[in-house]
C-alpha cells in the first residue's frame, strides 16, 4: 500500500499524510452515522485542563473553549467499524508495523466553532503507555483541516527521542491532563499537516504534536484511531488490559502468555 519513500518519511519525520485513504462514499457513510453518535453518546466538556491553557487562550476563550469527544465508535456503528478496518487503511498500518496489526481503541476529537478546544504540544504515549514505539495514531479527517480550524501539527523526527516526561500535576498537587512545558515546546516550531476530507495522517505514539484553536464559524471533526503490533505490551493508560481486534496478520503467543480475558 505505501511505497518505500513514504514509509521512509515515516520514519524519519514521524508522521505521514496519505490523501483520500477513503472514498466520498466511504466517507458520507462515516459522516452519517457521526452525526448520530454526536447526539447520542458524545460528550462536550471544558476539554484538556493544565497551566498550558494559559499560554495557549486569553481568559476571554479560555472560558468558552470546548472539546466534544467520545472513544471507540466502532462498539456503536456498523460504518465506523468498517472504516476501523479498511483492507486500505490496515495494510498500509502493517506497512509500518509489521505483518501484524492489532486495533487498540479510537477517539473522536470535535472543535466547535469560534473557540474549539486548542490541544499543547505532547505525546500520546503518557495517555495509552506502550512498551516500544510500535504503535501508530490514524488521524481520519472529517473535514478539511487550516490553520484556522487547527490543523495537526508535528514537531518533525520527535520520535526519536523515545518517550519524555511530561507534566501531569497543576501546583497546587491536583492532576492534569498530561502536557509538555510551554516553555520549552512550541506550536511556532512544528510543522503543519493541512488534510483534505478522506485524507488519513498516521504519527508515532512518540511524535510530539499539538494544534491551534478553531476559530471559524464551522466545527472540525476528527477521529484518531490507535493500532499497534500486539507484542508492545500495554503498561497504562486508556483501554489498558483490553485486547484489541486483529485487523491484519496473527497474534503470536508469548511464552508464559495466558489466554486472552476481557476483564
Amino acid at each position: 500500500m505505501l511505497s518505500s519513500e513514504q514509509v521512509a518519511s515515516f520514519n524519519e519525520q514521524g508522521y505521514l499524510r496519505i490523501p483520500q485513504m477513503f472514498t466520498p462514499e466511504q466517507m458520507d457513510a462515516l459522516d452519517q452515522d457521526l452525526e448520530r453518535l454526536v447526539a447520542e453518546w458524545a460528550m462536550t466538556s471544558p476539554g484538556w485542563t493544565g497551566p498550558w491553557r494559559r499560554v495557549y487562550m486569553d481568559e476571554k476563550t479560555e472560558k468558552a473553549s470546548t472539546l466534544t469527544a467520545m472513544h471507540d465508535l466502532y462498539f456503536y456503528s456498523q460504518a465506523w467499524m468498517q472504516g476501523v478496518t479498511e483492507p486500505r487503511l490496515t495494510e498500509a498500518v502493517s506497512d509500518i508495523l509489521g505483518s501484524n496489526v492489532e486495533l487498540h481503541h479510537s477517539t473522536l476529537h470535535i472543535k466547535p466553532p469560534s473557540a474549539g478546544h486548542p490541544f499543547p504540544m505532547h505525546q500520546d504515549h503518557p495517555f495509552y503507555m506502550h512498551d516500544d514505539g510500535r504503535y501508530i495514531d490514524v488521524l481520519v479527517h472529517l473535514d478539511d483541516t487550516c490553520h484556522e480550524n487547527g490543523e495537526i501539527r508535528f514537531l518533525a523526527g520527535s520520535h526519536k527521542q523515545g518517550a519524555l516526561k511530561h507534566i501531569t500535576q497543576l501546583e497546587d498537587g491536583s492532576g492534569c491532563t498530561p502536557h509538555l512545558p510551554t516553555d520549552q515546546y512550541s506550536l511556532e516550531e512544528t510543522v503543519a499537516v493541512p488534510a483534505k476530507r478522506g485524507d488519513v495522517v498516521f504519527f508515532s505514539i512518540h511524535t510530539i504534536h499539538g494544534s491551534h484553536i478553531n476559530q471559524t464559524d464551522k466545527a472540525r471533526r476528527m477521529v484518531r484511531v490507535g493500532y499497534r503490533n500486539p507484542q508492545n505490551t500495554q503498561t497504562a493508560g486508556q483501554s489498558h488490559g483490553r485486547p484489541g481486534l486483529m485487523v491484519r496478520g496473527y497474534r503470536d503467543r508469548q511464552d508464559g502468555q495466558e489466554v486472552l480475558r476481557n476483564t
